[in-house]
């Protein structure tokens, strides 16, 4: 696996530019942070009823395309409230239309990269990659076998820096349906995902998280790469106010211009100062 301290394969960026991230994984989470996930999930649903009057108020970008990834065991149903929010701002967003998301099978493995080269030419331009938990380290996986498709890449709570069983509770879930997955083609994997790289990427994580170690969510931030530190749950992130929040902003960017996320003032307190170069 890639060392957390590598320099990116970008070739604007240099390894002086890059800030390192805790070599040392804290774990998986506690199990009463596991266990209070259901509970925390609808109080996020809830506080985004609550803010849906400053939320419709985000900025609108350019329309393009946006494809979403489902999580370990989830469907397109889970990001309904999200994709439903995208399109209110204007995009042309995407589900991944296979199902419940059991790992890499071979539906995934080689439907996944047909969909996004497909998106890109019925859009004329390139796509967001939006990943939730493992959607995320499909997203990666994607941006670096197809960059000239991508447009950039947004994780939520996705723990594509794993190196090691111990940092997930879903890792009994993951092995469950490992008699699926498939063993040959382009198969998904966190070697490949840990990768810095060559288009912009945004780590959005908490260190609420607790179905996976929120130190494996994040990056190295460098000119095209960041991590940004809400206060959501794990099965939360896709109703999340503050999360829903940080992806219009990212969206709305020109696609060759990306700055980092900078919230506004009123907002600030809803974004704790990221965890870069910092043990846990």
């Amino acid at each position: 696996m890639t060392h957390p301290e590598t320099p990116g394969n970008d070739r604007r960026t240099g390894a002086s530019t890059l800030r390192s991230v805790p070599a040392q994984s804290t774990g998986a989470p506690p199990y009463w942070l596991t266990g209070s996930e259901p509970i925390r999930g609808l109080f996020d649903f809830q506080q985004m009823l609550v803010s849906l009057p400053w939320l419709l108020t985000a900025r609108r970008g350019d329309g393009h395309a946006v494809f979403v990834l489902p999580g370990l065991m989830a469907s397109d149903s889970s990001t309904l409230a999200l994709r439903n929010y995208l399109d209110f701002l204007g995009y042309r967003v995407y589900g991944w239309h296979l199902g419940r998301n059991v790992g890499p099978t071979n539906a995934v493995v080689y439907e996944l990269p047909a969909a996004v080269e497909r998106i890109a030419q019925r859009s004329g331009g390139t796509v967001t990659l939006i990943g939730w938990s493992l959607g995320g380290i499909y997203a990666r996986n994607l941006a670096q076998r197809q960059a000239t498709d991508v447009r950039q890449v947004i994780t939520l709570g996705s723990p594509y820096r794993l190196n090691g069983p111990g940092q997930s509770r879903a890792d009994g879930t993951f092995q469950h349906y490992s008699h699926l997955h498939a063993t040959t083609g382009p198969v998904p994997n966190v070697e490949i995902s840990a990768k810095p790289l060559s288009v912009p990427s945004s780590s959005i994580y908490s260190r609420w998280d607790g179905i996976v170690a929120w130190d494996r969510c994040i990056e190295p931030t460098g000119p095209i790469s960041e991590n940004i530190r809400v206060r959501a749950s794990h099965l939360g992130f896709g109703v999340d106010a503050a999360t829903l929040w940080a992806i219009a902003d990212r969206l709305a960017q020109p696609a060759d211009s990306w700055t980092p996320f900078r919230p506004p003032w009123a907002l600030r307190p809803l974004y704790p100062t990221p965890d870069e170069g910092r043990a846990g």
